[in-house]
């Protein structure tokens, strides 16, 4: 997804509304909800500990976005904005507070594989990898003629358990008036699929589909409504991994559907990195109010260099996933998170939670 999409664009305001908050309170509490469409947006959810702007917050993003006159049905500066937000429960807050428990209960995932350099599914990497320089040409004019709106999708075939080729490439793109499709599907192919894609993996007999509706001349909040959170699948791991069904944005860090799926994406990659598996999923679950893991499990899918017990088991020794913990190591209480809307939470080397840190302490622990 392309950050013009309308559920990214509701993405993209909750976070841009918790880094606001986070910036002048960094112990705000954060729980914000979006909803875009036609003239509209409108901004719920509980927030505490910060004195906002919605509405300037509203029109800053949407305008960075792109949606700045091109379309009358979404502009930033004739948008009918309405700010819903209220203090978040005492309840929720008074169990949270002792000992910074976790903010809800649930399953959380984190997932790595060696695949990519950023490890990573190869098919969601290059699909972000896109998504990001649709915008990119979009914003520098290198393609004058695209709007903010675009999804991407990648197939890739398999040999095993390695990726060998790309075979299939779905773009859709939000684009001006009459404009030949043709012809833009082919500086889109030049543009963004030949400058993404790497050459050895790039078949040559790839099935290239360009807006296969037809015409994408009416998009954004305009064609459909958007929503946070609608996209959990799209922010993570593209399918190729188990997902524990919370979404992020909006989320400040005591919500650990957020935090502890960073933290978990943060030992699983590490763990890949340092030789202990080719493949890791961790599933942790917590207790609303409780601060330890209720939960931990790991999973290496036959890929694994010592025995799946003992990874287990390293990982419980070396990581802390208790939701203070988390939060104090990736440095969760920094406005960051306006940054994580589109092009996906994982495999982007700017996010401390991609950080390779802890693999000489895995490989001391598990005796490597």
């Amino acid at each position: 997804m392309t950050e013009g999409h309308p559920d990214k664009v509701a993405d993209a305001i909750s976070d841009s509304v918790l880094d606001a908050a986070v910036a002048e309170d960094e112990m705000a509490r954060v729980a914000c909800e979006v909803f875009v469409t036609t003239r509209l947006a409108v901004v719920g959810g509980e927030i505490s500990g910060a004195k906002l702007d919605v509405a300037s917050i509203v029109e800053e993003t949407v305008r960075r976005i792109g949606y700045d006159g091109f379309d009358p049905g979404f502009a930033a500066g004739d948008l009918e904005i309405q700010d819903r937000v209220q203090p978040q429960s005492p309840d929720i807050s008074d169990g949270v507070d002792r000992e910074l428990g976790a903010g809800d209960q649930g399953l959380m995932f984190g997932f790595a594989v060696d695949e990519t350099a950023e490890w990573m599914p190869l098919p969601i990497q290059l699909a972000h990898r896109m998504a990001e320089r649709l915008t990119e040409v979009r914003k520098t004019g290198k393609l004058e003629y695209l709007r903010p709106d675009g999804k991407t999708q990648v197939m890739v075939r398999y040999e095993g358990d390695r990726p060998v080729a790309v075979e299939k490439v779905l773009i859709s793109a939000h684009h001006a008036r009459d404009k030949d499709q043709e012809e833009m599907r082919q500086e889109v192919f030049d543009a963004v699929v030949a400058a993404v894609i790497p050459e050895d993996m790039l078949d040559p007999h790839i099935g290239f589909i360009f807006n296969p509706s037809g015409r994408f001349e009416v998009g954004g909040p305009v064609a459909d409504t958007g929503l946070t959170g609608r996209k959990i699948i799209v922010d993570t791991y593209g399918g190729y991994a188990r997902h524990g069904g919370g979404a992020f944005s909006g989320k400040d860090a005591t919500k650990v559907d957020r935090s502890a799926a960073y933290g978990a994406r943060w030992a699983a990659k590490n763990v890949v990195a340092s030789g202990l598996a080719r493949k890791a999923e961790i599933q942790l679950s917590y207790a609303i109010g409780q601060a330890e893991p209720f939960s931990i499990h790991v999973e290496t899918f036959g890929t694994e260099q010592v025995a799946p017990e003992r990874i287990e088991n390293v990982i419980k020794e070396v990581f802390d996933f208790r939701p203070a913990a988390i939060i104090e190591r990736l440095q969760l209480r920094r406005p960051v998170f306006a940054a994580t809307a589109a092009y996906g939470h994982f495999g982007r080397p700017e996010f401390s939670w991609e950080r390779l840190d802890m693999v000489d302490a895995l490989k001391g622990a598990a005796g490597l």
